[in-house]
């Protein structure tokens, strides 16, 4: 197998021998900067003897009960526990998962969005899957789209709404064609929704409201996974879920208990706590919302049309030449960011989607963001 190396690995080979003076504000990675909720650290403080026991592949019955409660709360979405496996983190299952699905397929083909979180064409590697790249770009609006070819050849489609890195949201109309298009052509529909809880305006819906919607009630073709890590400021408790199909999840959970990805019981405990308990997502919501505000304010001088998205918390910023704009902004303002064209490959007409753009995520205080944004708009 030969993957391509992780995006922090060519910025690390970028940046090489870049020699800069002071504190370095780095806006590469979607790591929460703000603390984990006391509350959530304490539980794991006071469950810490359970490290002496073996956790279960299917996890326990209180997590996955504080899932399905959080899937009925936030989206109406009331799912039999045979609906849904927690997971350690998502990481783990956009990786396994389409090894596992497409393992007895004859020349799979994954599509995936393009630029991308790069699990996905690392799974697609896996798979000895052929890869398509649904291009988002300007004149899409970001948004993914399929042929009726691609989609009659399609064993597995990954969607990404909220998206990382472009910040486009699927609407619930766009779901429910999304969830038509995987039954009338027979692909199996993925939506990862890590981002569902970063938010300022409208609550953005996930694929199991849109199979309800059409009637698809027991979700069939489609699933979703979730993660705790932006919701919580919890990446470390690596906790996630899978949902959807009970046809497919049942032979997927009976996989699992070969791969060794169970979460150790205090992290379970402490994670189960996170999903049951809204009031904790609050306050850094409301600061990745003003965070978003100051992109558009202080970005946006230098671009009038800046697209500043109200989901997740990164900034899909256009620029000149990705490459050189990221070491020439680290080498004057000591601010790290990542190339565009980094996250996303050429497509058939040799055009990469991400170059010319840079992420920037907007995981800092407001005060640190402040500054690092006024020195960065310099540059545009």
């Amino acid at each position: 197998m030969e993957f391509q190396p992780y995006p922090f690995e060519k910025l690390n080979s970028l940046i090489c021998g870049i020699q800069t003076s002071g504190e370095r504000i780095s806006l590469t990675i979607g790591e929460p900067q703000f603390n984990t909720p006391k509350n959530i650290c304490e539980i794991l403080r006071q469950k810490v003897e359970f490290l002496n026991k073996y956790p279960k592949t299917a996890g326990e019955g209180f997590l996955k009960d504080s899932m399905l409660n959080f899937l009925a709360r936030r989206f109406n979405v009331a799912l039999n526990p045979n609906e849904l496996i927690p997971t350690f983190g998502t990481r783990e299952v956009l990786f396994n998962f389409p090894q596992f699905y497409l393992f007895d397929k004859k020349n799979p083909i994954l599509a995936h969005p393009n630029p991308f979180y790069q699990i996905y064409e690392g799974a697609a590697i896996a798979s000895r899957a052929k890869s398509i790249y649904m291009n988002l770009t300007p004149q899409n609006s970001f948004k993914p789209s399929l042929t009726k070819e691609q989609m009659q050849d399609c064993d597995l489609v990954i969607l990404n709404s909220p998206n990382n890195p472009t910040g486009a949201t699927l609407s619930l109309e766009e779901l429910k064609q999304w969830v038509e298009y995987a039954l009338e052509y027979d692909f199996l529909l993925l939506n990862d929704e890590c981002y569902s809880e970063i938010y300022s305006i409208s609550k953005p819906t996930s694929i199991l409201q849109a199979c309800l919607e059409i009637g698809n009630e027991r979700f069939k073709n489609v699933l979703a996974l979730n993660s705790i890590s932006k919701r919580s400021s919890a990446p470390g408790l690596r906790s996630g879920f899978i949902a959807g199909d009970s046809n497919i999840l049942k032979p997927y959970l009976q996989y699992r208990t070969y791969v060794g990805c169970a979460s150790p019981l205090p992290l379970q405990y402490a994670a189960a706590f996170a999903w049951s308990e809204d009031s904790h997502t609050e306050s850094s919501r409301a600061q990745y919302a003003k965070n978003l505000q100051l992109a558009k304010e202080i970005l946006g001088a230098k671009i009038p049309n800046l697209r500043v998205p109200n989901e997740t918390f990164y900034v899909w910023l256009p620029v000149q030449n990705d490459l050189e704009w990221t070491k020439n902004l680290l080498m004057k303002e000591n601010i790290l960011v990542l190339p565009g064209s980094f996250l996303s490959r050429k497509n058939n007409k040799g055009e990469n989607p991400g170059e010319n753009f840079v992420r920037l995520a907007l995981v800092y205080e407001e005060s640190i963001l402040k500054d690092a944004l006024l020195r960065l708009q310099k540059w545009l």
